[in-house]
């Protein structure tokens, strides 16, 4: 019987060629994309599964309150951690490890002449233990020598190729010799450590930096890390309660009236959030990445909802014309229930057809996909759970969608189907209206939501940020020869010709790596907090920059007084309260006069308002080589000239540099990201929803193709046909619009409203998207409407 069954399925099936292939086709690229959001989802909340304690792992941070506001972050001061590797470490008290780390950032190791530059932090030993680093070679108790390194597999390979690495010496960022005492498997992509490539002991890190030395004892200097694994009895609110006002009560201590008047209260955050969880607002976790799961998740089931409304209703509208096949089948002994056996195996043979097309689909979008959403996932061929829930909705899309049929059709009396008496009733079309409208209602809200958030990214790349990216060359020193030499490497690239100046910064052109308060001035209400970025700079950075000045002058080594100058960028002037504010004395404690103040730059987030800042030489600036090239020479030339001059002075160092206007534009990669793949996304279900209205065109043009004849033989025109044909469809269309503007509307409002610098929501964007959808109907609709009005009415009415 079920041989049965599948044969003659199989035969309606290849009957109506296009009626399958517009199923099969709506139904596989709705699967599909549900399989690669499901992919993207899995990938997002199997963050850090990959640590053994991920459950017991925790990051201090610490919420501070700035003017009444509540700010949190998660750089901490070195003595925290040390009182709480003392104090609260060990067996029956709150943590089994707690160790320090530096961040992660670029370090140049060489091994003979091999020289790479990789990221990698200064960490405490219990750290390998605390991630259960996989060890290939050596073990995890190789940070416990001082003078040691451990190494990532791909960093390894890249060094020493297949020869052994364990107790090779190599020299790092050109100045120590560190010993290999380790090598760990690469973390994976997914983990928030998948960039700690080399990890060095943390004794190691105070060497020849005497910041550090002096920050061990400083409870207000958060420059650091602080990773704790709790003991498997701790309870982590009770943890946070005994550890809350640990830092205030230092500082309290020593009289530092500044840092305690930020009353700083010290929190855990668990692994488990690092990734999903990771934003605070007044103190409070109010989530993160995770709006993006649940955004792509919605759509997921969305598209996959728009395939299911296709397959149903086609399914449903062509069952109407297999009424006498139901009743011949009565007539000569075929009982219900093998109706409904027959109706279901149909159902479910293009679900399943669907389903291994899906597959295929999902296997050649991947590499693109991933690249975009700048994921590494595939497929989980392995995991039965992937095979559980496509298998599983494969035959609840086949079960829902065959029921219609197999028990409304099944039900019918021969007598009334065969002598021509059946009728399918009056509200027969109206599910099939419902869901016409909820597909169009789904497609335009995706529609306007995807304009909008290309709008907001497009809106803040607009946004004036103070300076000239073009033509501008940032460089880290990862060694501290170029800045020993800095006038000479600067005279031999002005005099090469390709550049016009270069300067020596603490922080790049895109972010502020340095923060400062307790500063003093004129006017400076008693209670007021301030806490202002700082950039410590040579005197050609305003040059190579490009800032404008809007009061006052630049820098200049032609004045010996500028070393205790100070320039303030537009927010701090207006922070301080100043109308003129050159010629004003800041005490830091030093006396400080500003000789300048500057348009804002946007150096951090472009999606937030620029932070006050302070801008002071320093001969003592070790971080970033900021070059502006010539743009009447070209870059290719300009950059060899460039790599020329610093082999010369810094040979040991691989030569590596970005554009600023490159590192600009990596601030908006998750907003674009998320634009990108709900824009592909957004397409395809407007591709499914135009395969469901052709399909569902092409029926009612051969429902009622007799009727189109009648009324050409009437003497009805073209034109007049089309429209009736289109009609029906453009008012469908039209409602699912006055539903999905208003909907679209509310939620990008509140979308909007986590950026302080914003786009307007524009009524073009809705009218775009109304008309847009309109003419994607009429286009899809005419087609049918027009091949039918054309049908020789001698061919629709022979019959009769």
């Amino acid at each position: 019987m079920i041989k049965n069954y599948l044969k003659i399925s199989w035969r309606n099936l290849t009957k109506n060629k296009a009626h399958t292939f517009i199923n099969v086709t709506g139904l596989s690229v709705g699967m599909a994309v549900a399989i690669l959001i499901g992919l993207w989802i899995w990938d997002e909340i199997s963050y850090n599964k990959n640590f053994q304690n991920e459950d017991k792992i925790v990051q201090v941070w610490q919420h501070q309150t700035f003017n009444g506001k509540v700010g949190s972050q998660v750089a901490m001061p070195i003595p925290l951690g040390t009182m709480l590797r003392e104090e609260y470490t060990g067996t029956g008290k709150d943590f089994k490890y707690v160790t320090l780390s530096s961040w992660n950032y670029d370090h140049i190791v060489a091994f003979g002449d091999k020289k790479i530059t990789q990221q990698g932090s200064f960490m405490q030993p219990e750290v390998t233990e605390m991630l259960t680093l996989k060890m290939l070679k050596g073990t995890r108790g190789g940070l416990k020598d001082p003078s040691s390194i451990l190494l990532s597999q791909k960093v390894a390979t890249a060094l020493f190729g297949s020869d052994d690495p364990m107790n090779k010496t190599i020299k790092l960022d050109n100045k120590q010799l560190v010993k290999v005492t380790g090598v760990y498997a690469d973390l994976p992509r997914n983990s928030t450590f998948n960039e700690l490539n080399i990890i060095l002991p943390w004794d190691l890190y105070p060497i020849n930096q005497e910041w550090i030395k002096r920050a061990s004892t400083q409870w207000g200097n958060n420059s650091f890390q602080i990773f704790a694994q709790l003991n498997d009895k701790a309870d982590i609110n009770k943890v946070n309660a005994r550890i809350k006002g640990l830092k205030e009560k230092k500082i309290a201590l020593a009289g530092d009236k500044v840092g305690a008047s930020f009353k700083p209260l010290v929190f855990l955050h668990p692994m488990e959030k690092w990734h999903l969880y990771s934003e605070f607002k007044d103190g409070i976790n109010t989530g993160g990445d995770i709006q993006f799961v649940w955004l792509f998740g919605i759509i997921g089931v969305f598209v996959l909802l728009l395939a299911c409304i296709n397959f149903m209703n086609l399914s449903t509208a062509r069952s109407e014309k297999r009424a006498k096949e139901v009743g011949i089948r009565k007539t000569v002994g075929s009982l219900r229930s093998q109706l409904i056996g027959q109706f279901f195996s149909e159902s479910l043979m293009v679900t399943a057809f669907a389903f291994l097309f899906s597959i295929v689909l999902v296997l050649l979008i991947l590499p693109w996909f991933n690249q975009v959403a700048g994921k590494t996932v595939g497929i989980l061929w392995a995991n039965p759970l992937f095979w559980i829930l496509g298998l599983g909705f494969t035959l609840f899309t086949g079960v829902v969608a065959g029921s219609y049929p197999a028990f409304y059709l099944s039900s019918f009396q021969p007598v009334k189907v065969l002598k021509g008496t059946f009728k399918a009733g009056r509200y027969a079309a109206l599910p099939r209206k419902i869901l016409v409208v909820l597909q169009f209602f789904v497609s335009a809200t995706l529609i306007i939501c995807t304009i909008i958030v290309f709008r907001q990214v497009q809106f803040t790349k607009n946004r004036p940020v103070g300076y000239d990216r073009t033509g501008l060359v940032q460089m880290s020193m990862k060694s501290d020869d170029i800045h020993k030499n800095f006038a000479a490497v600067r005279n031999d690239l002005l005099q090469s010709g390709f550049v016009i100046e270069m300067a020596e910064s603490g922080s790049p052109l895109t972010d502020v790596y340095s923060n400062n308060s307790g500063l003093n001035w004129r006017g400076k209400a008693p209670d007021l907090q301030d806490d202002f970025g700082t950039i410590r700079l040579t005197p050609e950075f305003g040059k190579v920059a490009n800032w404008k000045i809007i009061e006052g002058r630049d820098f200049s080594r032609a004045y010996v007084s500028d070393s205790t100058a100070m320039i303030l960028n537009e927010s701090a002037a207006k922070f301080m309260n100043f109308k003129h504010a050159v010629g004003e004395v800041i005490d830091w404690g030093r006396k400080y006069k500003v000789i300048g103040v500057i348009k804002d730059m946007v150096m951090s987030s472009p999606y937030e308002p620029v932070k006050p800042s302070i801008f002071v030489l320093s001969n003592d600036v070790e971080g970033m080589i900021d070059i502006r090239l010539d743009p009447k020479k070209s870059t290719h030339d300009a950059m060899a000239k460039i790599e020329a001059v610093f082999k010369q002075y810094d040979p040991g160092s691989p030569f590596e540099y970005k554009f600023t206007d490159e590192e600009y534009s990596k601030k908006f990669a998750n907003e674009e990201r998320v634009g990108k793949l709900a824009g592909f996304f957004t397409l395809l279900a407007i591709f499914i929803s135009c395969m469901g209205l052709f399909g569902m065109a092409s029926f009612m043009a051969e429902q009622r193709i007799k009727e189109i004849g009648v009324r050409k033989v009437l003497g009805a025109s073209v034109f007049n046909l089309w429209r009736l044909m289109s009609t029906d469809f453009i008012i469908l269309v039209s409602i699912s619009l006055l539903i999905a503007i208003p909907m679209a509307y509310y939620l990008m409002h509140g979308w909007l409203q986590d950026y302080k610098y914003r786009a307007e929501l524009s009524w073009w964007i809705f009218a775009l998207t109304a008309v847009g959808a309109i003419v994607i109907t009429v286009l899809t609709v005419s087609y049918q409407s027009i091949k039918a009005a054309l049908t020789n009415p001698v061919k629709s009415l022979k019959t009769e």
